[in-house]
């Protein structure tokens, strides 16, 4: 029998994703020239909105902070439209220009913590995993000079690094995971 999540779990998957990530998304709009406290609320809250309605699109709880300021850039920009008429407001193309900066600015954040995910998790291989990993990353290394070197098949040592690789991916995970409980 498959467990299915209950509304209650969706509602508390939700309101737990935007909470821990309230202040990237607020960045994020501050990064785009929004700068009034008032101003960044209403845009937040449409975002929060906007977002509610849609989390059941979202397949992965950890590409939030970047799905959600998605959702942020256009609320920016029909933000922008509305209040078009004021003396003081960028022109469109260089909100786009502030929000494609900001985005990248979240997007990195995300790749930083999964580098220093794997980071960790290659401290924490065997011995002799972590040599061979290392070594198939070296600037120059190639598979077949790998096994020459260990007197062992290339297709061996394709088999190896993908464990090797697979075992990484699951340490990084685990450890994303762990963030979110």
């Amino acid at each position: 029998m498959s467990y299915e999540p209950s509304l209650s779990d969706f509602h508390e998957s939700f309101v737990r994703a935007l909470t821990r990530h309230e202040r990237v998304i607020r960045a994020y709009i501050r990064g785009t020239g929004i700068t009034r406290p008032e101003d960044v609320d209403e845009i937040m809250q449409e975002v929060s909105l906007a977002a509610w309605k849609k989390f059941d699109q979202l397949d992965d709880v950890e590409e939030f902070p970047v799905w959600a300021c998605v959702i942020a850039r256009y609320e920016i920009l029909m933000f922008r439209r509305r209040h078009a008429r004021d003396r003081l407001v960028f022109s469109e193309r260089v909100y786009e220009l502030l929000a494609d900066q900001s985005l990248e600015q979240v997007e990195s954040g995300a790749k930083e913590k999964r580098l220093n995910h794997l980071q960790q998790c290659v401290e924490k291989l065997p011995p002799a995993s972590r040599e061979l990993i290392l070594a198939a990353y070296q600037p120059g290394s190639t598979i077949d000079l790998l096994a020459t070197e260990l007197g062992k098949s290339a297709n061996n040592i394709y088999q190896q690094l993908w464990r090797i690789r697979r075992s990484l991916e699951q340490c990084i995970d685990e450890a994303l995971q762990k963030e979110t409980t």
